[in-house]
């Protein structure tokens, strides 16, 4: 008899423990998503309350959702941009710099080169007359 009751005991609390702790994990997105101070919280956490009744079949896309944003860099998306053209920019330059660098070394050569080389061919001179 005492078995009875403690075995109906047991199966209750383990019903409620199981309850308020699909209650609890369903809220998590909505956690995570108060702590990053998110835009969107209110509706993490209603969207939460009807994953319960989906069988958290949303409840993934909810983490995925809370996690994305930051409040230092929002979505992360704009900042992305803004590297890429800063890169870009970047780039640019190198580049200009390595064509003025390219020039310099052609100059600072020039003088070195043989006079073979320096002088104008006879089909140079001919092309330069056509034009």
């Amino acid at each position: 008899m005492f078995l009875d009751y403690f075995a109906l005991g047991l199966l209750i609390f383990v019903v409620l423990v199981l309850f308020y702790g699909v209650i609890a994990i369903h809220d998590i997105p909505y956690e995570i998503a108060k702590s990053r101070e998110h835009p969107h919280q209110d509706a993490i956490h209603y969207a939460g309350w009807v994953s319960l009744f989906t069988l958290h079949v949303l409840w993934p896309f909810l983490w995925i959702w809370a996690t994305l944003w930051r409040k230092e860099r929002g979505w992360g998306f704009h900042r992305l941009e803004e590297e890429q053209h800063d890169l870009h920019h970047r780039l640019e330059q190198l580049i200009d710099q390595v064509n003025v660098l390219q020039t310099q070394v052609d100059k600072l050569s020039a003088p070195n080169l043989p006079e073979a080389q320096t002088k104008a061919t006879p089909s140079s001179d001919a092309q330069e007359k056509e034009q």
